[in-house]
């Protein structure tokens, strides 16, 4: 007999649902990434209550317990030294010619795009502990990245 007359339900064929991955190591983040993760957690749960499919809040459920467990788990990095880079630092680096503005943040408040690297990134160890006027190795060369400013992210 063919399957399609066997089975009870759809359900049995579909993809099983894997909770959201964390990243490996502490939860370090800044004090603006605890508090995006307390927005995101308010945000889920408000959508959580007004979703009408079970499907869609299922969806939502899963992320939401991904957000409390971050949320959970979150520990706002000590204050970098003056001048030392750290989570929490803008540092200004001159990389192949090119100068630019760089934060180091926890892996929720990243963003690539916008220069706000988390602090597991390579870019953002190789910068970790190093001072202004310091020439830093990257990607294999020798001190490939000089670090011009370092100072805390404004809020």
């Amino acid at each position: 007999m063919s399957v399609a007359f066997r089975r009870d339900s759809d359900e049995e064929h579909k993809e099983p649902k894997f909770e959201i991955p964390l990243p490996a190591g502490p939860n370090l983040v800044t004090a603006r990434g605890l508090a995006l993760i307390e927005a995101r957690v308010a945000e889920l749960e408000g959508a959580i209550a007004a979703e009408p499919e079970d499907e869609a809040r299922e969806a939502l459920k899963r992320e939401l317990r991904y957000w409390n467990t971050r949320r959970t788990t979150a520990e706002i990095a000590p204050p970098p030294e003056d001048g030392v880079v750290g989570i929490g630092s803008r540092v200004r680096v001159r990389l192949a010619g090119k100068e630019r503005a760089i934060d180091v943040v926890g892996h929720d408040e990243a963003d690539p795009h916008a220069d706000r690297l988390a602090f597991s990134a390579p870019l953002a160890q190789a910068l970790l502990g190093a001072e202004a006027g310091e020439r830093v190795d990257f990607n294999g060369r020798p001190e490939a990245i000089e670090i011009v400013e370092v100072s805390a992210i404004p809020d």
